[in-house]
């Protein structure tokens, strides 16, 4: 694995962590029992709390990507093991 394509991969997982983390824990101004700024969306979060999410999911993503490293590094799944793609020769 060349160190372009393991960067590549981790920020695909980090984004892919991050979207799916966002929405914890959110509540909208109603729901905190404050009054709705004026111009804001009444769906609008009242208080996002983005540091912990962005550590969290840089924490999550690098469990991520160390499993999936581990994989293609050592072999653990091949190309060859899944059964719907097509067969090929090995090149050597």
């Amino acid at each position: 694995m060349t160190i372009a394509f393991a960067l590549a991969l981790y920020f695909i997982i980090w984004w892919i962590v991050l979207f799916a983390m966002l929405p914890i824990g959110v509540r909208t101004s109603e729901e905190a029992g404050e009054k709705t700024t004026p111009g804001n969306a009444e769906s609008a979060p009242h208080a996002p709390n983005l540091l912990p999410k962005v550590v969290a999911t840089t924490v999550v993503a690098s469990i991520v990507f160390a499993a999936l490293y581990a994989i293609i590094v050592h072999h653990v799944i091949t190309l060859d093991q899944i059964p719907f793609l097509p067969r090929y020769d090995r090149v050597q």
